[in-house]
């Protein structure tokens, strides 16, 4: 099990990473238990998907109610359990890929649910301030189609992989390292060394499980070092900072 400290708008919280079967963390926070599928872990991660809807069964006879027909043409689930805290689409909108269609609170952080695709937005399903469980429909979405290509492209080459990093150094004495919370991809880097920094101020954004997370500074201090840059890749507990 792995321990973490940090502070998320100013606010100081603990959590505590144990990894199970089938690529699931559980991950404790104050106190709270939640279950986590990692992509990096497992073949099948939770991740927030346009996908297609499965096709609407045949009402029973001997049924009470019909059942709830599902999206029409694809949806938006949420990718683990939380509080939708914004709905910035409404039914009909058209959206691109990468536009944030709904940020909710999961974890402590709040993070970003995005479209995957071109398309339209069929039917909002859900409302601010609703609690969801991971596989939950929060919007309709229909997808574009992409246009084919005119000719199909000569195979190219498969790059050679990239070395495996080398090991990042121990911390300076004294220093105090911003780490990763869980595995994920950096997005934003925004320090610099000899940068200083207060208290609860973000100092890396990191996409984990197809979603935005603030990483913030624990302490106040100077930036002595920054040992990740956009696009790397970063494991549980990797150290990303070292403030002085």
């Amino acid at each position: 099990m792995k321990e973490f400290k940090f502070k998320i708008n100013g606010k100081d919280y603990e959590a505590q990473v144990a990894e199970q079967d089938n690529g699931v963390l559980a991950v404790t926070l104050n106190g709270s238990t939640y279950a986590v599928e990692v992509p990096a872990l497992a073949h099948h991660a939770a991740k927030p998907v346009v996908h297609a809807a499965a096709p609407a069964a045949a009402p029973s006879a001997s049924a009470g109610k019909p059942a709830a027909a599902p999206a029409a043409a694809g949806s938006v689930t949420a990718p683990l359990p939380g509080t939708i805290k914004q709905i910035l689409v409404s039914d009909g909108q058209k959206v691109k890929k990468g536009e944030t269609i709904i940020t909710m609170e999961a974890m402590k952080m709040e993070n970003a649910i995005t479209a995957e695709a071109d398309g339209t937005v069929l039917k909002v399903r859900t409302s601010v301030g609703a609690s969801v469980n991971q596989g939950d429909v929060l919007v309709d979405f229909a997808a574009e189609a992409a246009a084919a290509p005119a000719a199909a492209p000569a195979p190219k080459a498969a790059p050679a992989p990239k070395p495996a990093p080398a090991a990042a150094p121990a911390p300076a004495a004294g220093a105090h390292a911003v780490e990763a919370p869980l595995p994920g991809t950096i997005k934003q880097v925004l320090v610099s060394v000899g940068q200083e920094v207060a208290a609860g101020e973000t100092v890396v954004v990191m996409e984990a499980m197809k979603m935005e997370n603030n990483i913030t500074a624990e302490f106040a201090g100077k930036v002595t070092a920054v040992r990740v840059a956009v696009g790397d890749q970063v494991q549980s507990g990797q150290a990303m900072v070292e403030l002085a």
